[in-house]
């Protein structure tokens, strides 16, 4: 077997609300948008079959920088109604103060569904969907807290 340098990087489809997703995160996590392509902007082929008054402005696809980590986003087929089920994304922070800064920072206008705490694996872990509805797990390396 031939080992590559694969990399997965987590598609966010945000059904009309990209654009306010990034800002958000931008806010919340320190995002960086690194590219951002709109419908409009695609060349003319793809734009005739993709594009239409209601989404021309909005996000075909984007690039974010978290950290070290990189995210990709759209608004998809623009209805308005993200969905979010069966997946998370794990965040690491250097230190308790970061993870609650960062917790409640995702958690405005979302829900708690583990308040951050220490743990038996973690001096600070908690859980949040956000207010998209995106899965957060907001986690502190450490000892066996």
């Amino acid at each position: 077997m031939t080992h590559n340098k694969s990399v997965i990087h987590p598609y966010l489809d945000f059904d009309g609300r990209c654009e306010e997703a990034l800002e958000f995160y931008r806010q919340a996590v320190g995002a960086e948008v690194l590219m951002l392509m709109r419908f409009k902007d695609a060349p003319a082929p793809a734009r005739a079959q993709m594009c239409n008054s209601a989404n021309q402005d909005k996000v075909m696809h984007s690039r974010v920088r978290i950290g070290d980590s990189a995210i990709m986003a759209s608004d998809g087929r623009c209805t308005g109604k993200p969905n979010f089920h069966g997946i998370a994304l794990s965040l690491t922070v250097p230190d308790p103060a970061e993870a609650e800064r960062t917790f409640q920072a995702l958690a405005d206008g979302g829900q708690v569904t583990m308040p951050l705490g220490k743990t038996f694996f973690s001096p600070a872990f908690g859980m949040v969907a956000d207010k998209f509805g995106v899965g957060w797990m907001v986690y502190v390396e450490g000892e066996h807290a």
